[in-house]
This record gives C-alpha cells, sequence and structure tokens, in this order.
C-alpha cells in the first residue's frame, strides 16, 4: 500500500516527460525539462520498490540506487531554470554543482560517508544520513536559492505573456522543493515521506503552465513565426505602394491647375511624398522580420556554413542596406584603419552591425545628440570591430545584464532584449569575443574581437579592449 503513491507518481512523470519531448522536440529546455522528469522517475520508482523490500542487505542497495538520482536532483532542477531564463553566466556554476554530485554520487555505493545504513519504520525500509549528507544539503539549498533568484531576475525584465509562464515555474519550483522534508526521515523522524504529494502538485502546476500558457514554448521561434507570416502583407503594401508612386505625381500635376489654393503646397508635397515613406516604413518592417528570423534559426550559426569575407566588404554592406531615416546617416561615421578576412557568414555580420546601429541610434535619439563610430583594425593578435555611440549611455546595474536573452529595460515594447544576445551568440559562433563598457550620460561601446586566420578560430589570447582603445568622449 505504501508503495503505491510513489509508483504512481513515478509513472505520471516518465510519461509526462515523455509527451513533453515528442510534442516540444528535442530543444534544449525540452531536454533538461524530461531529465528532471526522468530523475524523479528514477527515484520514486526505486523507493516503490524500497518500501516492499523485507531483506535489508536488499533495502540498503535498493536505497542507494534510489539515492543517487537525488542527489542531481537539485542540479538538474537548476540546469533547467537556466535553460529557461538564458542564465548563461551560471554555467560554471552548474558544472561545479555537478561535479560536487558526481563526487557524492561516486561515494555512495562504496562507502557510509552519504548513507550510513537503513533504518526500518512502520511503511518500510528507509535511507539513514552519513556524515557528509549535510554537504548534500547546504548544495540543495545554496542551488534552490539560486534557481528562484535567477527567476526573480527574469521576472523583473520579463515582457507581460512572459511573466505568467515565470510566475507558474517559480510556484512551482517552491512547491516541488518541499519534498524536502523527506530528508526529516534520513535523520530519524519517523513519518511517511509527505514529499511526494509536493511533487504531484508541483506536476499538476507544470502541466497548467504548459497547457495554458506555454510554459517551455520558445519566445524567439514563436516572434520567428508570426515574423515569416507578415512577409505576405508586406509584400502586398510594397507592390501598392508603387503603384501609387507612379500614380501620384500624374494626378497632383493633374490637380494644381484646376483646384488653385484648395491644398497648400505644403500639403502637396507632403502627398507627393507619401509613396516614398511608406515604402520605407515597409523596408525597416522587413529589416525587423529579417534580424528575428536569423536570431532565432540555431541552423544558420553552423561552422560548416562559414567562409574567410572581407570586414570592409561587411561593413560598406550594411551601411548600404540599414534603414536610416532622416538625419542618421550623417551621424554615423566609419573608419576602415586595416581591412581584415574573419572566417564567419558576412550575412550574420550584417545582422550583428544592424543591431549595434539600430541600438547606437536610439541612445542617440533618447539624449537628443551625439555620434556613432564605427571602427575596423588589427591590433597584436586579434582583428577588433568597434562600434561606439556619445549617447545615453548605460548604468551600472544595468550592464552586466546586456547580453542576457530576453532582458530589456524598454517597458513600452522598445525591444525585446534579444539583439545584443544573438550578436553574442554570431560572434561566439566565429571564435570570437564581444564586450560592452559604458560610462552613463557619456558613451556606450562594444567591442568585437576576431581571432586572426593565421591561428585557430577561438584560440586567440584574451585582451580587454581598454587595454589598446581609448575611452570615448562626448562629441561637441
Amino acid at each position: 500500500m505504501y508503495s503505491l503513491i510513489p509508483a504512481m507518481v513515478s509513472a505520471l512523470f516518465i510519461g509526462y516527460g515523455l509527451y513533453v519531448l515528442r510534442s516540444r522536440g528535442p530543444t534544449r529546455v525540452g531536454l533538461v525539462y524530461f531529465a528532471v522528469c526522468a530523475t524523479t522517475f528514477f527515484w520514486q520508482a526505486t523507493w516503490a520498490m524500497l518500501f516492499l523490500a523485507r531483506d535489508e542487505g536488499l533495502a540498503m542497495a535498493l536505497a542507494r540506487l534510489g539515492y543517487l538520482p537525488i542527489l542531481f536532483l537539485p542540479t538538474t532542477l537548476y540546469h533547467f531554470i537556466i535553460e529557461l531564463t538564458g542564465a548563461r553566466d551560471d554555467r560554471h556554476w552548474l558544472r561545479l554543482s555537478y561535479l560536487l554530485a558526481c563526487g557524492l554520487g561516486m561515494l555512495l555505493p562504496t562507502t557510509d560517508w552519504v548513507l550510513s545504513g537503513v533504518q526500518h519504520f512502520f511503511f518500510g525500509y528507509y535511507p539513514k544520513a552519513g556524515w557528509l549528507h549535510p554537504l548534500h544539503l547546504l548544495q540543495t539549498v545554496v542551488v534552490v536559492w539560486r534557481a528562484l533568484w535567477l527567476l526573480h531576475r527574469r521576472l523583473d525584465q520579463a515582457v507581460s505573456t512572459e511573466r505568467s509562464r515565470l510566475r507558474y515555474c517559480q510556484v512551482s519550483l517552491l512547491i516541488y522543493f518541499g519534498a524536502a522534508i523527506d530528508y526529516l526521515c534520513n535523520y530519524g523522524l519517523e513519518c511517511y515521506p509527505p514529499g511526494v504529494l509536493f511533487i504531484v502538485a508541483s506536476l499538476g502546476l507544470t502541466a497548467q503552465a504548459m497547457v495554458r500558457h506555454n510554459l517551455l514554448a520558445d519566445p524567439m521561434a514563436a516572434a520567428a513565426s508570426i515574423a515569416h507570416e507578415m512577409r505576405t502583407p508586406l509584400a502586398s503594401i510594397r507592390s501598392q505602394t508603387r503603384l501609387l508612386a507612379r500614380s501620384l505625381p500624374e494626378l497632383i500635376a493633374g490637380y494644381r491647375p484646376a483646384h488653385q489654393g484648395a491644398l497648400g503646397a505644403l500639403q502637396l508635397q507632403h502627398l507627393g511624398e507619401i509613396a516614398k515613406c511608406i515604402d520605407a516604413e515597409v523596408s525597416r518592417s522587413n529589416f525587423i522580420v529579417d534580424m528575428l528570423l536569423a536570431s532565432a534559426r540555431d541552423g544558420v550559426l553552423r561552422s560548416e556554413t562559414f567562409a574567410l569575407h572581407s570586414i570592409s566588404v561587411c561593413v560598406d554592406q550594411a551601411m548600404a542596406c540599414y534603414p536610416f531615416s532622416g538625419t542618421e546617416r550623417a551621424k554615423v561615421r566609419v573608419t576602415v584603419r586595416d581591412d581584415y578576412a574573419f572566417h564567419g557568414s558576412d550575412v550574420l555580420l550584417m545582422f550583428v552591425l544592424y543591431n549595434l546601429l539600430k541600438n547606437a541610434l536610439l541612445a542617440l535619439k533618447v539624449k537628443g545628440r551625439g555620434t556613432v563610430d564605427m571602427e575596423c583594425f588589427t591590433q597584436g593578435q586579434q582583428n577588433w570591430l568597434v562600434v561606439t555611440d556619445t549617447g545615453q549611455g548605460i548604468e551600472p546595474d544595468v550592464l552586466p545584464h546586456v547580453f542576457e536573452p530576453f532582458y530589456t529595460t524598454h517597458r513600452n515594447g522598445g525591444g525585446t532584449g534579444m539583439g545584443l544576445a544573438f550578436c553574442q551568440r554570431v560572434v561566439t559562433a566565429f571564435g570570437g569575443e564581444i564586450a560592452c563598457e559604458s560610462e552613463p550620460g557619456s558613451y556606450t561601446r562594444i567591442a568585437i574581437s576576431l581571432p586572426r586566420q593565421q591561428q585557430s578560430p577561438g584560440h586567440a589570447p584574451r585582451q580587454h579592449v581598454a587595454e589598446h582603445y581609448p575611452v570615448a568622449h562626448e562629441a561637441e
């Protein structure tokens, strides 16, 4: 009877993990979620057999077998939150947590340091904590706290639709870790381990999030799908606009003699330019569609598609194709001190430059003045592409997060938070690095370092841009 609940829970978890993997596909988040489900399945299925055991030796073997996934479970959940929030900077801590779990797991079958034996309660055998068990408890507390903090930080910057998904995940995580109450049984408290109830509640909440709020969906993939559908109406608008551009001059020319004074000269001039303005907005919209599609497709980052390209050619093409408006082009100065070749994709680098130009020009617009400098040069063993604007700058508390996916300070639809994250993915795929430095009210500089081609891509020595490049000063 006591084995029935963990047996049912284990079956539910593995079934749900397989369902998510099949319906959502083998995405990074989906695979880690499946690992959480599989770990929980293994733990609860072993506990179901442990409660049925009558021989102490068999019970001890099952306890050690079942405790192995328990050692990894907090880290697996931490891994899931890292993938869900895109907190890539935490991956070195994740590796350390996995290493600690591996170390404890290696000691588990051959020593009594983690588990010192089993004790018999009214529901069956249960493992007894060894002297190293508190280290596992400490690890659990640390990774749970860190996972909750990552969720809280992401919630502060999330858009409304993502915030709903993250809140479900946050509550589900808190409920799941309520299962830690089972540790009391490891220290001699004789009660049926109630943690399974928390696991069932967490499973139900996660299912709710999956069904109602599409918890494990990739927001960028969804945005890219919508963006792709926008191509057809944009093409139709452009076609009609060009027809309008051909017809309007004749209509206006015929209107002037017959309707003297009905419309002023400025109104007629604006009417004559309206087709050009609409066409410019269509170009800008197509530009945004292209960036979303490029950001969402991991396949475009495959190194087998890369080749050698000239940096000056890419910069020239980016400047020629970027949809500048008004006097924006006059504020951008390009200096190619050294034309060098890089190993990568010219199209992707152009999208990187589009993102950097868009951010820099927005910073100038907010400040009301300033300039943008784009420079290409070779320094030591690295090639550099540096974009500096003398706009509003970035606050110190925001600067460490600018490359995090979906992190944005624009709360009113001013950005998705994917631009610089996309730039980092591209530059890393090219074997380079990207860095940002800024002073509020003065400047922002994005520095991209790419390996020189006599070296293997990705093995150029790291140098901070400030060591070779002076701090920008605001143009008068």
